[in-house]
């Protein structure tokens, strides 16, 4: 079963990480294989959360980009180096390939061997040379073990085409020597008294038993087959080992890591046929073609928390969705086929999630409770924010009633921890929960970030405003703006770029306005500032 991974969006907040650990809890109890994953770094508010209830964090999630691993790809298709030429040929014929990769015993890549380096051994290679094993021979003459003293047999052909007297008179053989030979008794004793390396019978000549006595005195291994001699010369140099011709230098490889798109455009500028994947360690996986490609395993993902594209992970695009439960509006992100999309006008993602434990009769333990009731206890600002409904404050209720902690007490101290500024940077300030929208044609940057003492976050204030005005015209934003809302008095200062000023007053309704206004009662990005913005573009 292919694993599915469940995540939030990229700026992790306490309700999209929680919201993706409790909905994998919830998949698996159901028989499904999930993972939960975050796309960035959590917050201390959710650090906070998470540790009190003893879980630990999610791993994080780079991309779910196609990689050469999700093609499905020949498997398995590769030799190993100690293979005759002839088993390779007829490996990369039975394939359907013309290039197969060569490995060791360990599958470790060493080389390739294409039938162009086939056909270029038998042209220009050396003839009178063989390296391989005795069984290779045994195999591809279709011989018969006469004696067997070495387990490779490396040496020079000689092949016994002149009279007996001229041939003994006139050549040498010694431990060297591997001669192809019929049923000519005194060149086969020559032979034997020599020490050749191998004597090869063909035409399935009989061999005496003094001839034999003298080969295992001198330790000269005999292979008989019933091929002519003029066959076994002809095949003798496919005995040779892949290894021999195998090409080291001019291949091109891929690792199963590599990204599609990375892959496509090596192709299309090798133009190769065949390709070897090399997957952990170097080990060969198999050989990949350009037209592969077509049969893939896209990652299988959930959403929690968004359905915004430029909100969500990095190749999104090339993930294959299978449900979205989230609390905000309809986002640009499209799906090739019907999906599983819960989407409820409520305060916290983790509420959606707990009426699907109710539907799949699943009950909810501690921990997992412990985490969903952070989740929505911060979305809603315990309750403060304008997104709250009455669904979201019955299942904390309930919520807490499993976990027998007093929320309100839980909530001061999990804010507590979460809005410190100390050890924070202006970056972190600006981006812990920053979104990104293109509302007509228009590049939007929204942040917030709650505080419960404003003073130490006004300290900060000027370095703030310079930050926002590098990041807008760094990143061609039309507006960047950072609200901080101040949970004590229930409403929210703002920071933005100058050159968005009168979106902001307009957007708001406002004469004028100076860096860090106050807005009594705003607290809701999704209820109370996204909708004044877009109205006010769209209204341009």
């Amino acid at each position: 079963m292919d694993k599915v991974y469940i995540f939030g969006h990229k700026k992790p907040d306490t309700d999209s990480v929680t919201a993706a650990i409790a909905l994998s809890y919830l998949k698996n109890k159901l028989g499904k294989n999930t993972e939960p994953r975050i796309l960035g770094n959590i917050n201390n508010e959710t650090k906070f959360a998470l540790n009190y209830f003893n879980i630990s964090v999610p791993k994080y999630l780079n991309d779910v980009k196609l990689q050469i691993k999700d093609i499905n790809y020949p498997k398995d298709v590769f030799i190993r180096s100690d293979a005759t030429i002839l088993e390779s040929y007829h490996f990369m014929t039975k394939s359907g390939v013309s290039t197969i990769p060569v490995i060791d015993n360990e599958k470790y890549y060493l080389g390739s061997i294409s039938m162009k380096d086939i056909a270029r051994d038998l042209i220009s290679g050396d003839y009178h040379i063989l390296n391989t094993s005795y069984l290779n021979i045994i195999k591809t003459l279709n011989g018969e073990k006469i004696l067997k003293f070495d387990e490779n047999i490396n040496g020079n052909l000689l092949i016994a085409s002149y009279k007996s007297t001229t041939f003994i008179e006139n050549v040498t053989i010694d431990h060297d020597t591997i001669i192809i030979v019929g049923d000519r008794h005194s060149i086969i004793e020559y032979a034997a008294n020599s020490g050749a390396k191998l004597i090869i019978l063909t035409g399935n000549a009989n061999i005496k038993g003094e001839h034999i006595k003298i080969a295992k005195k001198n330790n000269v291994n005999i292979i008989r087959t019933k091929l002519s001699s003029l066959d076994v010369s002809k095949k003798i140099n496919f005995c040779n080992f892949v290894s021999n011709i195998m090409n080291t230098t001019s291949v091109t490889t891929v690792n199963e890591s590599e990204e599609v798109n990375d892959f496509i455009e090596l192709a299309n500028r090798t133009k190769f046929s065949n390709y070897p994947v090399i997957g952990k360690n170097n080990k060969c996986m198999g050989i990949i073609r350009l037209a592969d490609i077509a049969d893939k395993n896209k990652k299988k993902v959930i959403l929690v928390d968004h359905n915004e594209p430029t909100q969500s992970v990095d190749g999104i695009e090339e993930a294959e969705i299978l449900e979205i439960v989230d609390h905000h509006k309809l986002g640009l992100i499209g799906t090739s086929m019907p999906i599983n999309f819960r989407n409820m006008p409520v305060g916290s993602t983790n509420s959606i999630i707990f009426l699907l434990y109710k539907e799949n009769n699943i009950e909810i333990p501690y921990d997992i409770a412990g985490i969903m009731m952070s989740g929505i206890i911060s979305d809603t600002l315990l309750f403060k924010s304008p997104t709250t409904t009455e669904l979201d404050k019955e299942i904390v209720n309930k919520l807490a009633d499993i976990t027998r902690v007093d929320y309100e007490k839980y909530a001061m101290k999990m804010f507590e921890a979460g809005f410190s500024l100390e050890g924070r940077s202006l970056d972190d300030l600006l981006y812990a929960d920053f979104k990104d929208f293109t509302i007509e044609n228009k590049k939007i940057g929204i942040g917030q970030v709650s505080t419960l003492n404003i003073g130490d976050f006004k300290k900060k204030s000027n370095d703030l405003i310079n930050l926002i005005e590098k990041v807008a015209s760094d990143n061609n934003y039309y507006l960047v703006t950072l609200f901080v809302t101040d949970v004590k008095s229930n409403g929210s200062y703002i920071y933005y770029n100058n050159s968005a000023e009168d979106l902001v007053k307009n957007s708001f309704d406002i004469d004028s306005i100076t860096q860090g206004h106050y807005f009594d009662g705003i607290v809701s990005r999704k209820k109370q500032i996204i909708p004044r913005i877009m109205d006010t573009l769209e209204k341009k």
